[in-house]
């Protein structure tokens, strides 16, 4: 299954300038998904980080792993516009390489586990094949409102 920017839409809450998939290329239902990550000079990060050499932070490198898994797991609630996944913890972070304007970021989301309101993810992410970052994701799923 694949989705463009329309679809990723329809299951996130995310908005630009802080939507971080830009495509979903593979997925496999509760298992696995395959997203990308066009990056371009006008992200409004750059202009700060770094002027003269910019470089994706790595935080937003990760929270476009967890935006993979949130396209990945909230297709299977219901009730999704009612809900969020936060996240609950992050470990076993580890950035390889920079990831600068102009690359494409593939980022590779498996499914450790899943229960009715709680994941575990594991995440990589690679620019031509080179691995950028990796990081096991914890989230808990809460009501938007409560």
């Amino acid at each position: 299954m694949t989705l463009d920017i329309n679809g990723i839409q329809k299951i996130l809450p995310h908005r630009y300038p802080f939507l971080m998939l830009d495509a979903v290329v593979e997925m496999e239902r509760l298992k696995r998904i395959v997203g990308i990550k066009n990056v371009t000079i006008n992200e409004n990060f750059f202009a700060g980080h770094f002027p003269g050499k910019p470089v994706m932070p790595g935080v937003l490198i990760i929270e476009s792993m967890a935006q993979a898994g949130g396209v990945l797991l909230l297709q299977e609630v219901p009730d999704r516009d009612r809900k969020l996944l936060y996240f609950v913890a992050i470990d076993d972070a580890r950035f390889r390489r920079p990831v600068i304007p102009g690359d494409q970021l593939r980022v590779e989301v498996n499914v450790l586990s899943w229960r009715s309101n709680f994941c575990k993810l594991e995440g990589k992410a690679s620019v031509d094949g080179q691995l950028a970052a990796e990081a096991t994701l914890m989230c808990k799923m809460m009501d938007r409102d409560p």
